[in-house]
Order: C-alpha cells, then sequence, then structure tokens
C-alpha cells in the first residue's frame, strides 16, 4: 500500500508537474505572442513610416521636375531696358533731392517687345509720378529698395495690361 500511496502521490506529484509546466508554457507562449504582436507592430510602422517617407520625396521631386520644365518652357529671360530716369524727390530742405534710377523689365515672352515700345511713354509717366512724390526716407535700407519694387511692379503691370511682366530690375540707383 505503501507503494500504492506513493505511486499516487508520484502520480499526483507528475500530474501538478504537467499542470505547472502547461501553466508556465502558457504564460510564455503568451509572453510570446504579445513580443510577436509587438514586433510586428513595429515592422509595419516603420515599413509604413518609409513608404510615407519615399512617397513624399518622390511628390517633392515631382514637382521639382514640373518647375524646371516650365522654366525651360519659358526659356531665356528676356528684358526691356526702361532707360535712366531722374526726378527730384519730394521733401522740406534747403536743396532739393534728386533720384536717378536705370530699370530693366522682365518680360514673360519676346513676342511682348514691339508691344512694349508702344507703350513705354506710359509706363515712364506712371513711374514719374510714383518716384517725384517719394522722399529720401523711403529709399532707406535694403526694406525701402523692396517696397520701391513692387509698388514699381504694380504699377507697370497695371500700365502694361495685355503684356505680362515677371519683375522690375534695378540696374542702377543713385540719390542725391
Amino acid at each position: 500500500m505503501a507503494d500504492e500511496k506513493d505511486t499516487k502521490t508520484e502520480g499526483e506529484a507528475a500530474a501538478e508537474n504537467a499542470e505547472a509546466l502547461e501553466e508556465g508554457t502558457k504564460k510564455k507562449s503568451k509572453k510570446k505572442l504579445v513580443m510577436l504582436v509587438a514586433v510586428l507592430t513595429l515592422v509595419v510602422l516603420a515599413g509604413g513610416g518609409g513608404a510615407a517617407f519615399y512617397f513624399l520625396h518622390k511628390t517633392e521631386q515631382t514637382e521639382a521636375e514640373k518647375q524646371q520644365a516650365e522654366a525651360d518652357k519659358k526659356g531665356a529671360p528676356v528684358y526691356y531696358s526702361l532707360g535712366d530716369q531722374l526726378v527730384n524727390l519730394s521733401g522740406e530742405g534747403k536743396h532739393p533731392n534728386f533720384l536717378k534710377v536705370k530699370i530693366s523689365l522682365e518680360l514673360a515672352d519676346e513676342k511682348d517687345l514691339p508691344l512694349m515700345d508702344a507703350i513705354k511713354p506710359r509706363i515712364i509717366d506712371n513711374f514719374q509720378v510714383y518716384l517725384r512724390e517719394l522722399r529720401i526716407e523711403d529709399l532707406r535700407g535694403s526694406a525701402g529698395m523692396y517696397r520701391l519694387r513692387e509698388e514699381l511692379l504694380m504699377r507697370v503691370t497695371e500700365a502694361a495690361a495685355p503684356v505680362r511682366i515677371r519683375d522690375v530690375l534695378f540696374q542702377e540707383m543713385l540719390v542725391q
């Protein structure tokens, strides 16, 4: 009987060991499953991030290529010189201040050059009216130059209505 008791005890112990082993295996398999899910999630996220970066970068390259194609289509820039303009500036002082400026216009199309010859007096008149109202303080610094360029671009765009003007360029500027 002692053998039976030992056998039962051994059998019970073996069963308990098997159950404990099974529980330990289940816990380990759950841990493994959680780790596997975490690793797979990281792989998917990294792959998605890489794909998003690739497509965004490819889109930027495509836009840059489009801009380059447009620039190539436009060809070489076309410039139209308005020549020298000399105006006295508005201001209070014993002696007058003068502005001498040489301006060129960047045109969008070479075909507009003959039309520019026809409307040149109107453009110069618009510039003269505006420039005579400036004070010497208005022309100080890069901000003053920028405001002057923007204002002249707006006025020339208005005066040369059918012609498309890209930019106003200062070739020479002297304030005295």
